[in-house]
């Protein structure tokens, strides 16, 4: 059966853009400062859960809820079952943006949105990949759990509540990254430096960062006893040397300084500009011999520039899965003290013990005094010649005509959750990386493209 899958997404162009743009306006940013019982997330990922699965009820898929932390929508049977594996919730919105993050806008052949390619775009597309098969009533041999967690972006509790209900499937994807396939993702863990509580010091606040796993894009600190002009002229001379932007105003007897960098993922911090490092170098010079001196010079000496971690003589590389990297994502400072969250991702090679040991030694020398370390996913790779893999990139390869073959990632995605799972879109090569970052788009002829690799990819799979 010769099935022109270009052809059958072409008919559903315009169902598919209403349904993402429903899924888009939603701003499904987990809050638990705002949970309820049935929402334990916070009202936006459990709406954009019911929505997803709302629309595939419409479509006459079975479908689930857990919770309100996870959900999932059945096709087929069999012995054997794919998993399909996308989250529906958001990063921040964060500033910078030239549109509502939250009302979908298309120019220029683009969609702008929070999550229209992290990862409401690309869960859109290979849930519509599964529905043209549905549609066409084509004959599979194994069940299909195309499974939609809340919280991707931060704890996984959405999957992990998921997994403790159900059995994991045999094999899946997650549509979360980039084509032709991701086979292998880097460890990461999250660590929290604590400095101590301040007497008094010239730097009343020092903000920046919304999570661990953002390059923070912009950073304010609230300074007492400087200089406004000495401070503006500084200022000046060091955000045109860095090109960078940001402002110094008054208030009061307070001088405040806002700087703006340039956010990005932290799988690599090095496509970012760390307002937070970038701030602390700048305050430096105009602080006293204080604690808060330690904590700036730390972030300012330390962690600026180095997501290799030389300054921490630990630089390490794997010949497959590449650099260990450490992302500063959230800083925080004011009279009860400081603290600053590093997220790493490391390869096959090194231990996390191993990371956490080296960073907490250096810290306590620039007088931090507690260390908290978070949830630890050791590294994931499934070999090349599975059959997973190998299916996959086949179907890439006679879809693009470009030669396929893996890759290995810092990002982390849920098809790491699967022994045999892996990553799988829907961004292309060459494609601009707009994750975490404000502006966030994809290509409308790219998600179009997606939606013909997807159907081919899992019929193949499933047939």
């Amino acid at each position: 059966m010769t099935i022109d899958w270009k052809k059958e997404v072409e008919a559903r162009k315009d169902d598919f853009l209403a349904d993402l743009q429903r899924m888009l306006k939603i701003e499904s940013v987990r809050d638990e400062s705002i949970a309820t019982a049935d929402a334990p997330l916070g009202p936006g990922p459990k709406a954009a859960l019911d929505e997803f699965l709302t629309i595939a009820e419409k479509d006459g898929f079975k479908t689930e809820e857990f919770d309100g932390l996870a959900g999932h929508i059945e096709f087929g049977d069999g012995k054997e079952d794919l998993g399909i594996l996308a989250h529906v919730d958001v990063m921040p919105a964060g500033k910078g943006w030239e549109t509502n993050p939250f009302e979908p806008t298309i120019k220029d052949g683009r969609i702008y949105a929070r999550g229209a390619s992290d990862d409401k775009g690309p869960s859109m597309a290979a849930y519509y990949g599964l529905k043209i098969i549905k549609e066409l009533g084509l004959p599979v041999s194994k069940k299909v759990r195309f499974i939609l967690g809340t919280d991707e972006e931060s704890s996984w509790r959405g999957m992990t509540h998921y997994f403790e209900k159900l059995p994991k499937p045999t094999i899946g994807f997650s549509p979360d990254a980039m084509f032709p396939i991701i086979n292998g993702e880097k460890g990461n863990f999250t660590m929290e430096v604590k400095f101590p509580k301040v007497a008094s010091t010239k730097l009343v606040s020092f903000t920046s960062g919304l999570r661990d796993n953002m390059v923070p894009g912009d950073a304010k600190a609230i300074l007492e006893g400087v200089s406004l002009n000495e401070i503006k002229e500084a200022f000046a001379k060091f955000v045109a040397a860095n090109e960078l932007d940001g402002q110094v105003t008054a208030n009061d007897d307070q001088v405040e300084v806002y700087l703006v960098g340039k956010a990005a993922h932290a799988q690599e911090p090095r496509n970012g500009l760390n307002a937070g490092t970038f701030l602390a170098q700048f305050l430096m010079p105009f602080m006293e011999d204080d604690e808060a001196l330690r904590f700036l010079t730390f972030a300012g000496q330390k962690l600026h520039l180095d997501s290799r971690m030389n300054n921490f003589e630990l630089a390490f590389t794997d010949d497959v899965m590449g650099d260990l990297t450490m992302n500063a994502g959230i800083f925080n400072f004011d009279s009860n003290g400081g603290s600053i969250t590093l997220n790493f991702r490391y390869p096959k090679g090194i231990e996390d013990k191993v990371i956490f040991d080296a960073v907490s030694k250096v810290a306590k020398e620039f007088g931090a005094d507690d260390f908290v370390k978070g949830k630890a996913m050791v590294p994931h790779y499934v070999s090349p010649d599975d059959e997973l893999v190998q299916t996959l990139l086949k179907v890439y390869s006679k879809q693009t005509g470009q030669e396929a073959k893996g890759r290995v990632v810092g990002g982390g995605t849920y098809g790491r959750l699967l022994e045999r799972g892996v990553a799988f879109g829907a961004q292309f090569p060459g494609a601009v990386d707009t994750m975490h970052q404000a502006n966030e788009y994809m290509e409308l002829e790219d998600l179009y493209r997606s939606i013909e690799i997807y159907a081919e990819a899992i019929y193949e799979l499933i047939k």
